[in-house]
C-alpha cells in the first residue's frame, strides 16, 4: 500500500478524518503496533486522552524477561526478547536498555526445585540459565541476606526505561507518516472507526484498542481487570543490585486472584538508582498511595535485602496493570467486529511483550505469516470461556 496524507490530518477541529488503521493508546504496545504498522507504509493514527506513555505503560518496571508459566507465554515473551534485542542498537542513551539479567531468588530447598524446574524448562527451549547455590548468590548479590538457598540467573533478560522506549517508537512512527492526537479521548469504537469525546469521528478501516487498564471500557466484551501496583525508586546507589532480583513466590503473588499480596522485585537502573516493587490489588479504583500496601512490600524488600533500609527513596507512586482471567493478552480480531482489533490485558508483561504484539498485529492486518502462532492470545478465546 502506498502511504498518503490522511485526510484533514492537520485540520481543527478534527471534523473528519481517515486512516487505514486507528490506535487507541499511547502507550508502549500501542506505540509498537503504530511503529510496525506505519513501517509497512499504512497510514495510522494514535490516539490518547493523555500523553504518551502516562497510563499502564508508567506503571511498570521496564523488565524484558522470558517466562515460563505456559508454553503460549514463553513463545510470546522469548519472540519479543528477540525483537528488542534486534531494536536494541537504535535505542537512544535515554532508553537505558541494559542486559543485567534476572536473578530468581529460591528462599528455601522447595524453591530450589522451582529453580531445577525452571532451569529444564529454560534448557528444553533454548534459553541459557545457570543454578546458583547460596555462596554464588551471595557473591552474585552480595546485599543479599545471608541463608537463601540460591536462585536462578538468566542472563538475557534485560531492563529499559519504557517512557523513553516508547517515545522512541512514537517518534518512528510519526516519521513513517504516523499522526500522534494527544488529549484526545475516545468514547466509542466500531468497524468504521473511532468516535471522540468532542463528536469528532476518526474514520479507519482498521481500528485496535490498546487502552491497557482502561481498554474493557472500550471493549465490554474483554475479560480485563486492573490490578493496582506500587513502585519506589531510591536515590543513586551505584553497584547495590547488580541484576534484576525477584523471588520465587512472586509467581504466586502474580496469579493471585482475589487477594492483595506484595514480592520482592528490585531492578537496577543505569542512574545508580534502584527500582523497588511489587504489589498487587483488585478492587481499588484509586491512584492514592496504599499505606499498609507499601509498608507491607518494603517490608518484604527487607526480608530478602536488609541494606534497602539504609537507603532514601525520592519518589512513590501506583498505577494501574491490565490482567486476564487466563495471564495472557488480547491480540486479535474482537468478536463481532469485522476491523476491531484488541492489543491489551498484558498485565505485568507489557514492556516485554509490547514489540511481539505489535508485530502479531501487524502481521493479522497486513496479511502476513507470523513468526509464532498467535491463537492463544486471539480475543475469540472469550466465547468459549
Amino acid at each position: 500500500m502506498t502511504p498518503r496524507p490522511p485526510a484533514n490530518a492537520g485540520g481543527s477541529p478534527f471534523s473528519f478524518m481517515t486512516f487505514d488503521v486507528a490506535i487507541v493508546g499511547a502507550g508502549i504496545v500501542g506505540a509498537a503496533g503504530a511503529a510496525s504498522l506505519s513501517s509497512a507504509g499504512l497510514r495510522v493514527v494514535v490516539i490518547d486522552a493523555n500523553e504518551v506513555a502516562t497510563g499502564t505503560t508508567a506503571a511498570g518496571m521496564g523488565h524484558i524477561v522470558v517466562m515460563d508459566d505456559s508454553e503460549a507465554q514463553f513463545a510470546l515473551t522469548n519472540y519479543s526478547q528477540k525483537l528488542w534485542n534486534d531494536l536494541a542498537p537504535t535505542l537512544p542513551q535515554n532508553s537505558e536498555y541494559e542486559h543485567c539479567g534476572t536473578i530468581w531468588v529460591a528462599a528455601d530447598d522447595e524453591e530450589m526445585d522451582e529453580v531445577r524446574r525452571k532451569k529444564d524448562f529454560y534448557a528444553s527451549h533454548g534459553v541459557e540459565a545457570e543454578i546458583l547455590n547460596e555462596t554464588a548468590l551471595r557473591k552474585a548479590e552480595p546485599n543479599l541476606r545471608e541463608g537463601l538457598a540460591g536462585g536462578l540467573l538468566v542472563k538475557q533478560d534485560s531492563v529499559v526505561y519504557q517512557l523513553c522506549a516508547t517515545d522512541f517508537l512514537i517518534e518512528k512512527a510519526k516519521h513513517n507518516g504516523s499522526v500522534v492526537m494527544k488529549g484526545k479521548k475516545a468514547v466509542e469504537i466500531s468497524d468504521g472507526g473511532v468516535k471522540l469525546e468532542n463528536g469528532a469521528l476518526i474514520a479507519a478501516g482498521k481500528v485496535i484498542n490498546a487502552a491497557g487498564a482502561l481498554a474493557s471500557i472500550l471493549s465490554p466484551s474483554l475479560k480485563i481487570l486492573k490490578r493496582k501496583g506500587h513502585l519506589v525508586i531510591t536515590e543513586r546507589y551505584p553497584g547495590f543490585v547488580s541484576h534484576q532480583l525477584i523471588e520465587l513466590g512472586y509467581l504466586k503473588s502474580a496469579h493471585g486472584k482475589d487477594t492483595d499480596s506484595v514480592a520482592f522485585n528490585v531492578q537496577p537502573r543505569s542512574t545508580g538508582q534502584i527500582l523497588l516493587g511489587s504489589s498487587r490489588q483488585f478492587g481499588s479504583e484509586d491512584t492514592e498511595i496504599d499505606y499498609n500496601i507499601l509498608n507491607r512490600m518494603a517490608a518484604r524488600a527487607f526480608e530478602y535485602m536488609p541494606k534497602l533500609r539504609e537507603l532514601s527513596a525520592v519518589r512513590t507512586w501506583t498505577g494501574f496493570r491490565p490482567a486476564t482471567p487466563d495471564n495472557l493478552p488480547y491480540i486479535g480480531l474482537i468478536p463481532g467486529f469485522k476491523s476491531v482489533y484488541a492489543a491489551a490485558g498484558h498485565e505485568g508483561l507489557g514492556i516485554t511483550t509490547s514489540l511481539g504484539t505489535g508485530e502479531l498485529i501487524a502481521d493479522q492486518i497486513l496479511g502476513r505469516q507470523s513468526m509464532i502462532d498467535a491463537s492463544p492470545y486471539s480475543p475469540s478465546r472469550l466465547a468459549a470461556a
